[in-house]
């Protein structure tokens, strides 16, 4: 038998409030790294696929020690601040959800 759900005061700790959290921030943890790897496998995969291109140069460097070395690292600080700017907004708008339900369970008489 299924227990009912949580009151709003208690569901913050419940494991209801927690697997939904961990799923949408799962999802994003995908995203992310799936960002991160195709960066990662792309760079060769384009000097395998178009060394030509790859070959060309700017600001002294071959487009690929441009990529390599001087855009990878802040590229994959991007994916990290990405990654924990939505993580918060996801946290937020789960303790907001919350916040609203105990208002409305206070609103209605008992």
């Amino acid at each position: 038998m299924k227990s009912p759900d949580p009151t709003p005061v208690h569901y913050t700790h419940s494991e209801s409030f927690l697997q939904t959290l961990m799923r949408r921030q799962l999802r994003l943890s995908v995203a992310c790294a799936a960002t991160f790897l195709i960066a990662l496998f792309g760079l060769p995969l384009l000097n395998y696929f178009a060394p030509e291109a790859m070959a060309v140069r700017l600001g002294g460097f071959t487009l690929t020690w441009l990529i390599l070395g001087v855009l990878f690292f802040p590229f994959v600080w991007a994916i990290a601040w990405v990654f924990i700017r939505r993580s918060i907004a996801l946290e937020d708008a789960e303790a907001r959800e919350v916040e609203s339900a105990k208002q409305e369970n206070r609103k209605e008489p008992g």
